[in-house]
């Protein structure tokens, strides 16, 4: 990646977007941009909430103009914006809604319509951080994954690259996701900017407003969705007139999982691909695939995933390698196969499997609307692992999806129980939180999660003097020595089996701490605790487990 600065759009002579009725040229963009940095407060940090698309854009560009970060939430919901202030405490918030009320200093998008300005494009450095990212684990506790501008920027060129992109200049970008989460900001927002498309302001959601968008123009449209609308929009495929009106150049779906099954029946019902998308919040799109061709991933261009003695990394421009939550398994050059989470590995009886491969087949039978696999808080050491489903199957018994069940999977992975619900408790990005599913099934969620240990490095640190002159950074051994003497305690002798570093860390700097045991070694990870920047990550083996 060149240092040189990269600009916020790709060749394009149409419109940048359409708000309404409102199409809006380059020149107005450009304009609304710099009238909207200059009405921005003097604070460093920004909480964008804005739902139309248009203006969630215009206010990240503006933020970005003027050196603000951009703080996502990983809701919309007053706690999140409050749980952010207790690490950001100078936050204000920006919203396009007047009734909304929020837990911070609030700005309220103005009404824009300016005269187009001949300024030129703006173009940011590599390595400014763009956006921060935030996931909730099961203490609620926000985790940040920040994300530079030369990152984004490469991420979607080689997405647009590998998806076909350019055969479809000017062409309308129809979203179903949320602009404000890393699929949505990437897909929604970015492509279309990079790429030359149409960026449109609405999120339909209803099938019957997806449609209505996709026919709007002559042009044919690109769907950026999920497996859970791709549901709904293929059961609505009966309706008289379902893709006859319109043709949609291609979908895009994120992977949560997606079918084969279902990703045929949508090609036929759109009369276009369906292409998914992998990526994570932590590291952005990494690899594409049609989803009929089969399991197999192909890397984008200039991104690697590969495997070490630590686990899983994908590594890309702009930003150090980042560790997945899922296992892969590399099958040549650029390509590999994704073997489920970590957390969704399951070992019943001596026989392994992953809750994504069992919930892939629960969806596969007829009559099954929606569902999932999990694993309930048990103790798994004294208790024999055992796996519950929660499906929605208007006019299906539990007894009729069990044996169905039974066709496709070893019994042993059979869901004992299987919940049939009226409902599941997806939320706006179609993920199922697993505390809601725990509670839909009468259980309460442990704090199975610790919150992150923060270690701070003082400015006037002993060391800082010497290491190095001029240059000053925490050396790595006494950077890892305060590590496990805070995560591990307990542990009198040991052996570190494997470190990464993968950003300096300088007197004065925090450190977020997090760590997992298997009871035999402890995997840690060490992010700074203002921008989530992951700074050294490794594993740990005490001296009193076995080899």
């Amino acid at each position: 990646m060149s240092a040189t600065a990269l600009p916020i759009l790709g060749n394009g002579a149409g419109p940048v977007a359409r708000q309404g009725e409102r199409l809006i040229s380059r020149g107005m963009f450009l304009a609304e941009i710099a009238d909207m940095a200059d009405r921005l407060p003097d604070a460093p940090y920004v909480v964008n909430l804005c739902v139309d698309r248009y203006r969630f854009t215009v206010g990240w560009l503006a933020a970005i103009s003027r050196g603000q970060l951009t703080l996502l939430p990983s809701s919309r919901e007053a706690h999140a914006a409050a749980a952010l202030r207790e690490d950001y405490p100078a936050l204000y918030v920006l919203t396009d809604d007047v009734a909304e009320v929020w837990p911070a200093p609030t700005i309220v998008f103005p009404s824009l319509n300016l005269p187009e300005s001949q300024a030129p494009v703006p173009a940011f450095p590599p390595h400014q951080v763009a956006a921060v990212l935030f996931t909730s684990g099961s203490t609620g506790r926000p985790t940040p994954s920040p994300r530079r501008w030369g990152r984004l920027v490469a991420s979607t060129l080689a997405a647009g690259a590998a998806l076909g992109v350019d055969r479809f200049p000017g062409s309308p970008l129809i979203a179903t996701v949320p602009h404000g989460h890393s699929y949505g900001l990437e897909s929604a927002v970015m492509l279309p900017l990079q790429h030359g498309l149409l960026l449109t302001a609405e999120r339909p959601f209803f099938p019957a407003d997806v449609t209505a968008a996709l026919e709007r123009d002559a042009l044919p449209g690109i769907l950026v969705t999920t497996p859970v609308h791709l549901r709904a929009l293929v059961g609505d495929a009966a309706v008289p007139g379902f893709g006859t009106s319109f043709r949609a150049g291609f979908v895009l779906s994120a992977t949560a999982p997606l079918s084969g099954e279902l990703a045929s029946r949508a090609e036929s019902a759109f009369s276009a691909p369906v292409n998914e998308i992998y990526g994570c919040s932590e590291a952005g799109q990494l690899a594409t695939r049609r989803t009929i061709d089969g399991p197999v991933w192909r890397t984008l261009d200039g991104f690697r995933l590969y495997r070490d003695d630590t686990g899983c990394w994908a590594a890309g421009p702009a930003e150090d390698d980042v560790m997945l939550a899922d296992e892969i398994e590399p099958t040549g050059e650029g390509s590999f196969t994704l073997q489920g989470r970590k957390a969704d590995l399951v070992n019943v009886a001596g026989k392994r499997s992953s809750l994504a491969y069992l919930t892939q087949q629960l969806l596969a039978i007829d009559g099954v609307r929606d569902g999932v696999f999990l694993m309930p808080e048990q103790d798994t050491a004294t208790v024999t692992p055992r796996l519950e489903a929660i499906v929605l199957a208007p006019g299906l018994t539990a007894a009729t999806v069990l044996a169905r069940l039974r066709e496709r999977i070893d019994a042993a992975f059979l869901p004992r129980p299987l919940h049939v619900v009226d409902r599941l408790p997806r939320n706006e990005v179609g993920k199922l939180p697993r505390a809601e599913l725990l509670r839909l099934i009468g259980q309460t969620p442990t704090e199975s999660e610790p919150a992150p240990i923060l270690i701070r490095f003082p400015k006037d640190h002993p060391v800082a003097p010497g290491h190095f002159p001029g240059n000053p950074i925490i050396p790595g051994a006494l950077l890892l020595d305060e590590v496990l003497a805070v995560v591990f305690p307990d542990i009198e002798s040991g052996a570190i089996e494997a470190t990464k570093f993968h950003h300096p860390v300088r007197p004065g700097d925090t450190i977020a701490v997090t760590h997992q045991s298997d009871g035999k070694t402890s995997r840690f990870e060490c992010r700074l605790a203002n921008t989530g920047q992951i700074v050294v990550s490794g594993t740990v083996r005490s001296s009193s487990a076995p080899s």
